[in-house]
């Protein structure tokens, strides 16, 4: 008899061993199922933002008013990099005029001088403003009240809200700079 206590003992205590064990494991499988669903619905949440943040971008664009912060300067073809730090520095296209606060250099040959181009352009000419796959090409020309013509040709990147602008000229060494879009 005692034998018998003994081994229905030994069972029941592997029943109830095996039933903790599942309810463990059934817990531990709700948390992941809810760890998933959380995890979806954040990727999901991100993925709306950064959708939203592109559209914002491209109707910058598109209504022709956006503002571009440089943050790095390089004269073309292998100038020195140089960062810029001034907030004062910036491009800002709206539909009725352009004001263009920004570093340049000049010179035809070594050592070349810089210069700031501080501008409020009431007219500039040929702006197109072209989607590409990665964002918007911007182009647009302007004297910068002086004989020289200048070209201005924004590469802009929706998906990250950065751009490069290039400045370019018949006489000096084009300037490409690197920045951010932004709104007004």
């Amino acid at each position: 008899m005692r034998r018998f206590y003994i081994i229905t003992l030994a069972i029941i205590i592997v029943v109830v061993m095996r039933v903790g064990a599942t309810i463990t494991q059934n817990d531990d499988n709700n948390k992941e199922a809810k760890h998933t669903a959380a995890q979806d619905a954040r990727q999901q949440r991100r993925a709306e933002r950064l959708a939203e943040y592109e559209r914002y971008i491209d109707s910058l664009v598109m209504s022709h008013n956006f503002r571009f912060a440089p943050q790095t300067m390089q004269q073309l073809p292998a100038g020195m990099m140089r960062n810029l730090g001034n907030p004062a520095y910036e491009v800002v296209v709206q539909s009725s005029d352009v004001d263009v606060c920004m570093p340049f250099l000049k010179g035809y040959t070594p050592p070349y001088y810089p210069v700031v181009f501080n501008y409020v352009l009431p007219y500039v000419s040929g702006y197109t403003a072209e989607q590409t796959s990665d964002g918007w090409n911007v182009t647009f020309s302007s004297t910068l009240f002086s004989t020289t013509d200048y070209t201005f040709h924004f590469e802009i990147y929706s998906r990250y809200g950065g751009a490069m602008l290039t400045i370019s000229s018949p006489f000096y060494n084009s300037v490409q700079y690197t920045g951010n879009i932004m709104g007004i």
